[in-house]
């Protein structure tokens, strides 16, 4: 990338990485919130503890947070609007009355930060060491941004739409602009949520916050304020260098080619097995697996488990929702037959054929981990 736009993103790693906490012993309470574990405590990046994970939908209080810019203060839902201009024949400033008139949708999808997983590469890469908890599933309800686009008669020649929020950046770093193809924004589960859960969490972008099923975090962009029909993708910060991903693998610890950086759009398939925890130790009896897998777009046909370190593998029980977007839970009843360490996998594969890798592609931004998960447990005498 041009020199210029090296020096930005080291400001912008310079300033995150001076506001950085190191992430607790044990998790840290936060207003609003269970215990979580906090990586930064402004802009709040707080993760949400595997114990946690025993749910389809993920409580509010117990979901994951990940601010790039620390949030605006306290808005008004009254005051609040949503400008739509740019590519359209009848520009508007919508208030949420204005959106809760619209057709109201309930979409279930997951939400995954793009660095979850990021602490299990190797060699380690710099950002938040994320583990397993940057991701969460809910219902999100609100109006299609689709039949927005529709009644501000959106030009049939714009390619793109460019999305802003109320947050600010500070110092060096650069407002958080992101802008999506039009054929997503106007996919019939891309929404402009007023609800998450049947509540709207201030902390997780409310009052109005966009839902982008199936692709990463960063393009959920939260507390909307404009949407801007373009002919070409927004040129801003985090869309070029930031939140691009290699095309072609290359090397672990290598430095990335930016020609060959593309946007990063949809998820990968993946698992992640949440009890019992790594590290734990469990009686000599029968215990259950548990954990959860989802696949961006796609939705999970199955989930195989080991429980001797990946010489066999037996398909677990997976919960009935099987939808786009959404995770699906899983479990395996086993019964250890002696003591001694154990290593357990899990592996899903979704309704496309993909399949979760041994080891993912390495990268040096440390995005989309989705190696087969594992975690080692000590089963002892009773």
């Amino acid at each position: 990338m041009p020199a210029n736009r090296r020096e930005l993103f080291a400001a912008v790693m310079a300033v995150a990485a001076a506001r950085r906490m190191k992430a607790q012993d044990g998790p840290v309470t936060i207003p609003g919130k269970r215990p979580l574990i906090v990586h930064n405590d402004r802009p709040e990046d707080l993760e949400t503890p595997l114990k946690y994970f025993d749910t389809w939908v993920t409580p509010n209080d117990a979901f994951f947070v990940r601010q790039h810019i620390p949030r605006p203060a306290a808005i008004d839902p009254a005051a609040h609007r949503v400008q739509v201009n740019g590519m359209v024949s009848k520009p508007s400033q919508l208030s949420l009355a204005d959106l809760e008139k619209l057709p109201q949708h309930t979409v279930p999808a997951t939400l995954e930060c793009t660095g979850n997983g990021r602490a299990f590469y190797s060699p380690k890469v710099p950002g938040i060491q994320w583990g397993r908890g940057a991701v969460g599933n809910a219902e999100w309800t609100g109006p299609r941004l689709g039949d927005v686009l529709k009644l501000a008669g959106v030009d049939a020649s714009a390619r793109h739409v460019e999305i802003d929020g109320a947050d600010t950046g500070i110092a060096q770093t650069p407002d958080f602009l992101r802008s999506m193809p039009i054929e997503k924004a106007m996919h019939p589960a891309t929404l402009l949520a007023l609800k998450m859960n049947d509540e709207s969490p201030q902390i997780h972008g409310f009052p109005v916050r966009l839902i982008v099923p199936g692709w990463d975090g960063t393009s959920w962009v939260k507390w909307i304020t404009r949407l801007t029909a373009r002919a070409e993708m927004s040129g801003g910060f985090f869309m070029n260098p930031g939140y691009r991903y290699p095309k072609y693998a290359r090397p672990p610890g290598s430095a990335a080619v930016p020609a060959e950086l593309e946007v990063i759009e949809g998820m990968p398939v993946k698992s992640t097995l949440t009890a019992p925890e790594d590290g734990s130790k469990a009686a000599l009896a029968p215990l259950v697996i548990r954990g959860f897998a989802w696949a961006g777009e796609n939705a999970i046909e199955r989930v195989d488990v080991s429980t001797d370190g990946g010489a066999r593998w037996q398909p677990a029980q997976l919960s009935p929702q099987k939808l786009p977007f959404a995770w699906r839970l899983f479990t395996l009843n086993w019964t250890p037959q002696a003591p001694g360490y154990y290593t357990l996998l899990s592996r899903a594969t979704d309704t496309a054929g993909r399949v979760q890798p041994i080891v993912p592609a390495w990268n040096p931004s440390g995005y989309l981990w989705n190696g087969i998960d594992r975690v080692g447990v000590t089963v002892e005498k009773a």
